[in-house]
C-alpha cells in the first residue's frame, strides 16, 4: 500500500469487491446488467439488489444504456460498501477516438458523484485496462492527474483508493507515476 497526494489517495492491490469504503467504483459496460471483469464480480458477489436498481436506471434514464464516461449510483446490495458508482470507460481504439477524454469523462464523473452524495471514501478499479485494452500506463497518467485535479478543487471524497487486480499493475500504475514525475 501506498499513500500520495498529503494520503488522499490510497494505492493498492486486492479484490475491489471486499474494499470497506463509502462507494466502489464499477468499471461497467453500457447495459448495466452486469458482465465480465469488475463488472460481473460486482453482480455476483452484490445480489440481486444492484441488477434491479440497474434496471430501473436503464429504464427511467438510459433506455438505451450509460454513455460511456457518464456515472450513476446505486445501493451496494450484500457488498461491505454502502454504493455502487457505475460508470463506463472508453474501448481502447488506437487513442483516435476521444478514449483519453473519455476516460478522463469517467474518473471526473464518478468522483463528482460521490462528491455530491457526500461520500468520504471512493475506491476505484483501473478502468478500461482489462478487456477494454486501454494501455495501463497511459490510464495511470489520466487517472492520477484527473484524481489530483479533483481533489485540489474538492474536499469530498476525502479518500479516494486505487484498487489494482494485481500487484503487477499495481507496480505500473507507481512506475508510471515515478517515470512521468507525477507524484
Amino acid at each position: 500500500m501506498k499513500k500520495l497526494l498529503q494520503d488522499r489517495v490510497i494505492v493498492q492491490t486486492g479484490d475491489i469487491t471486499s474494499i470497506e469504503v463509502d462507494a466502489i467504483v464499477n468499471a461497467a459496460n453500457s447495459s448495466l446488467m452486469g458482465g465480465g471483469g469488475v463488472d460481473g464480480a460486482i453482480h455476483r458477489r452484490g445480489g440481486k439488489a444492484i441488477l434491479q436498481e440497474c434496471k430501473e436506471i436503464r429504464q427511467h434514464q438510459y433506455p438505451e444504456g450509460l454513455p460511456t464516461g457518464k456515472a450513476v449510483i446505486t445501493n451496494a446490495g450484500k457488498l461491505p460498501s454502502s454504493h455502487i458508482i457505475h460508470t463506463v470507460g472508453p474501448v481502447w481504439h488506437g487513442g483516435n477516438q476521444d478514449e483519453e477524454q473519455q476516460l478522463e469523462a469517467a474518473y471526473t464523473n464518478s468522483l463528482s458523484v460521490a462528491s455530491e452524495t457526500g461520500l468520504k471514501t471512493v475506491a476505484f478499479p483501473a478502468i478500461s485496462t482489462g478487456v477494454y485494452g486501454f494501455p495501463k500506463s497511459k490510464a495511470a497518467t489520466i487517472a492520477y492527474q484527473t484524481i489530483k485535479q479533483f481533489l485540489n478543487s474538492h474536499s469530498l471524497p476525502r479518500e479516494v483508493y486505487l484498487v489494482f487486480f494485481s500487484s503487477d499493475d499495481e507496480q505500473v500504475f507507481l512506475e508510471t507515476l515515478q517515470t512521468y514525475n507525477l507524484e
